[in-house]
């Protein structure tokens, strides 16, 4: 049976989809807002040039328990990296298979360069203590910064240096390893589980397959929204729209005037893009730098997906975690450094389109795995989603959707 409730939900990406998605499931017909031009929020894939962009390298996991629960991996054609990575130090470089699935059968001569013996042990006993921690268990845990984790648990200075901080700097989006310990355990675990995968055509068919789902939900893009007061919903053009109840799905500091200074400013970080003849990694896998370089991480898509390049030529993806430099000195300096590491000519490195990503992560101080449903109530009839409320990952987007649908529904309950 439909419902005549008006619902309306700020924003197109993950959360605002998955949370209309389970209104739809109980007979609600969702409006979403959007400001931009398309769904997907901060996931999105450009068509440039024959290439497929991601706004920013970004992965899923096949692992997060919501992703399986809404999407159809077989659909999307997921493409997976081989588990591991190139190490890049110096002049050298080599390559550490699956450090985090199978430790103990890591190559032993690249592992004696990045870590000890010890290491191998330790990853081995870490691998196998978090495949028993539930999520519960790993988001109630004390929190400390993963650097001091990474030291109490015994792994040698030369591994933290060599393959943890390079690996997770790009995953957390900062250089010091001091995100907490408990979203250090939570990716650690999901990596050794699952495999990092991006679906063939992009990560923008994430969205779309999730909208796909969609019956009776009317999206209007091109309306940002000014204010949300009450049950009134204010839009940048004047107009105000009357509400029942409203899920805010962006960061709500932006729409609610008494929210304004409650968050921490998010993580940011650039992704630049370049062609080259052929990849000189020549394998799906990530490319790791160790030190510091304006580089953190690079990646051959079309290594991973070949769909992600329509004519053959390699298509580079770069990670910059934080720079000053305008886009053409930021573009030399990185052109600079991928060819001190692979030997090319600077010029032979094409660069394509740089994005410069404002909110790549939501900082949160006390990270979750979940919350309860009441929790996403700000008022009788405002609520919140967004992986800001619980920690910054694509499982984290699904499941506040979820939630704030929840406590939608709950709201409508009768109280005794």
């Amino acid at each position: 049976m439909m419902r005549e409730e008006k619902i309306y939900i700020i924003g197109a990406g993950l959360s605002g989809l998955i949370a209309a998605l389970e209104l739809e499931k109980s007979g609600f017909r969702p409006i979403i807002l959007e400001a931009s031009d398309r769904i997907g929020g901060r996931m999105k894939t450009d068509e440039v040039d024959g290439f497929s962009l991601d706004h920013g390298f970004q992965v899923l996991n096949t692992a997060y328990p919501e992703a399986k629960k809404y999407l159809d991996f077989q659909a999307l054609h997921l493409k997976t990296f081989d588990p591991g990575a190139v190490i890049f130090a110096g002049k050298e470089s080599y390559i550490i298979s699956d450090p985090m699935r199978n430790p103990l059968k890591v190559v032993s001569m690249a592992f004696s360069k990045v870590g000890t013996f010890m290491d191998k042990v330790k990853m081995f006993t870490l691998t196998q203590d978090l495949k028993q921690k539930s999520f519960e268990e790993i988001f109630s845990a004390e929190s400390i910064p993963t650097h001091q984790y990474l030291k109490n648990y015994g792994f040698s200075d030369q591994v933290i240096h060599n393959f943890f901080k390079p690996f997770f700097r790009g995953i957390f989006l900062e250089k010091h390893l001091n995100t907490s310990s408990r979203m250090f355990e939570f990716v650690f675990k999901m990596f050794a589980k699952g495999h990092a995968a991006v679906p063939e055509k992009g990560m923008g068919e994430i969205p779309a397959m999730i909208r796909e789902q969609l019956s009776s939900t009317q999206i209007f893009f091109n309306h940002p929204v000014a204010e949300v007061e009450g049950t009134t919903i204010t839009l940048e053009s004047g107009e105000k729209l009357e509400a029942d109840r409203i899920i805010i799905a962006v960061q709500p500091d932006r729409v609610m005037r008494q929210l304004q200074g409650q968050f921490s400013a998010p993580r940011s970080v650039i992704n630049l893009y370049f062609s080259l003849q052929k990849s000189f990694l020549a394998r799906p896998m990530i490319g790791l730098l160790v030190g510091d370089h304006l580089i953190n991480n690079l990646v051959f898509m079309d290594d991973v997906s070949p769909a992600y390049s329509k004519d053959g030529r390699a298509l580079l993806s770069v990670t910059v975690l934080e720079s000053d430099l305008d886009e053409k000195d930021l573009v030399k300096e990185v052109q600079k450094e991928l060819s001190e590491l692979s030997g090319i000519k600077p010029d032979y490195f094409k660069f394509i389109k740089s994005y410069p990503i404002q909110y790549a992560l939501p900082y949160v101080d006390d990270l979750k795995y979940s919350i309860p449903a009441t929790e996403c109530k700000v008022s009788d009839h405002v609520f919140l989603a967004g992986d800001y409320l619980l920690n910054g990952s694509i499982n984290a987007a699904m499941t506040s959707g979820r939630l704030a649908a929840e406590a939608v529904n709950l709201s409508f309950m009768p109280t005794h």
